[in-house]
């Protein structure tokens, strides 16, 4: 990939504090963490008592906030697929977390399975969807055409070698079926305005940072259309009281607050929100 230019250098501030390059690749308009970590080191950035989507927890007031967004999050992901014109209800959840997005379309009539590499993570999962979480290498396991809908919430960005990942979403996937990809956005207000301290970046367990220009060219090459744009409005405040602490040393929630609120504003027109969901569909043969 033709990487010209060095755009940001950033801190891993949750885990290790060592400091990544941000490479810009002007042809994807997409950037890519310098150095990527070897993927059988990529677990020891994960180590952290911090790292949310791994536990069901709400020890302060910060996870608080995050369990009832999430709770409303779940609503609008199960409206989501629900609205997809399919031919049955299987679904496959990559990078699942605990689970709950999984247990909330199982209840609504979709047959789930999950793939999750953090084991903590996936006891819980599993606990909630009758034991069908997996770890990565199961992603190896499937036959082709078993899934009308392949989601990713806030996962494309961590998985290494995109392109393989790509292929076997197509390979998985039923005639006519959708990927679901919801990642952050570089081009956003908030990462602007918070540069190298911008929580979406979270160097090295992102690995890529996208722009929509990259998502629609990364699958259009393996046979996938881009069908619709749609905004995480949560995601601007979220990501802004993180990359207040970043920045000050601790969480600034009015100060955040009113940077969320901003960029949203502005993505009213600019179209660029802190994180965009992206609904891919295979196209029809």
């Amino acid at each position: 990939m033709n990487y010209n230019r060095t755009y940001l250098k950033v801190k891993d501030h949750s885990v290790s504090g060592e400091v990544f390059e941000l490479r810009y690749n002007s042809e994807l308009d997409m950037l890519e963490t310098f150095p990527n970590p070897p993927e059988n080191k990529l677990s020891e950035y994960y180590k952290s008592e911090d790292y949310i989507s791994h536990t069901d927890s709400k020890r302060n007031l910060f996870e608080l906030a995050y369990q009832v967004v999430r709770s409303i999050s779940l609503k609008r992901k199960l409206k989501l697929i629900n609205s997809f014109n399919t031919s049955s209800k299987d679904l496959l959840d990559i990078g699942c977390g605990t689970g709950d997005f999984l247990q909330t379309a199982q209840k609504k009539g979709w047959h789930v399975t999950g793939i999750e590499p953090n084991e903590e993570a996936r006891r819980i999962a599993n606990t909630k969807v009758k034991n069908n979480i997996y770890d990565s290498e199961h992603l190896d396991s499937f036959k082709e055409n078993s899934f009308d809908v392949i989601t990713l919430w806030h996962v494309l960005e961590h998985l290494p070698d995109l392109d393989n990942h790509i292929k076997r979403f197509k390979q998985y996937l039923k005639p006519n079926g959708f990927v679901v990809v919801a990642v952050p956005n570089f081009k956003s207000f908030d990462a602007q305005f918070y540069k190298s301290f911008w929580a979406g970046y979270d160097v090295p367990r992102h690995l890529w940072h996208f722009s929509k220009q990259s998502i629609q060219k990364l699958f259009r090459i393996h046979g996938f259309d881009l069908v619709k744009v749609l905004p995480l409005p949560f995601d601007a405040y979220y990501v802004s009281l993180l990359s207040e602490k970043y920045k000050s040393g601790f969480m600034n929630p009015i100060r955040a607050f009113r940077i969320g609120f901003k960029s949203n504003l502005k993505a009213r027109s600019t179209k660029q929100y802190s994180s965009q969901i992206y609904i891919l569909k295979l196209k029809e043969i």
